[in-house]
């Protein structure tokens, strides 16, 4: 069975490295620095999950999270937010700007962020 596929979004270059190289070893990692191309990737690429950056300019998270449950075809597929902006204890705030969906601080411990991706493909 090959490795679950994950769609890393960040409009940070650095960021998109550091990602794939944390977890190219578990996962098949693809990558986007332009927020609005998110549909059409997710529908060629066809990911078991996306990990989305929240504050990036012209498209955030919540308009991507929006645009995600809005189609049929990609609504199912689990995004976890990850967010600069806010602590561990502002999280829960930030849910209602997400659609619900799940949002980690890049602070947490690059474990405590897969421990996180494990359980969202678990479902």
């Amino acid at each position: 069975m090959s490795n679950p596929r994950i769609l890393v979004v960040d409009d940070d270059e650095a960021v998109l490295t550091f990602w794939k190289m944390k977890l190219a070893s578990r996962y098949e990692v693809v990558t986007t620095s332009a927020p609005e191309s998110v549909l059409a990737m997710a529908r060629r690429e066809k990911p078991q999950l996306i990990l989305c950056d929240v504050d990036m300019p012209d498209v955030d998270g919540g308009d991507i999270s929006s645009a995600l449950f809005a189609d049929d075809e990609l609504r199912g597929i689990p995004v976890l937010f990850l967010t600069g902006l806010v602590g561990p204890a502002e999280l829960k705030g930030l849910a209602g700007q997400l659609g619900g969906r799940a949002a980690v601080s890049k602070s947490e411990p690059v474990e405590a962020i897969v421990a996180r991706i494990e359980s969202l493909l678990a479902r």
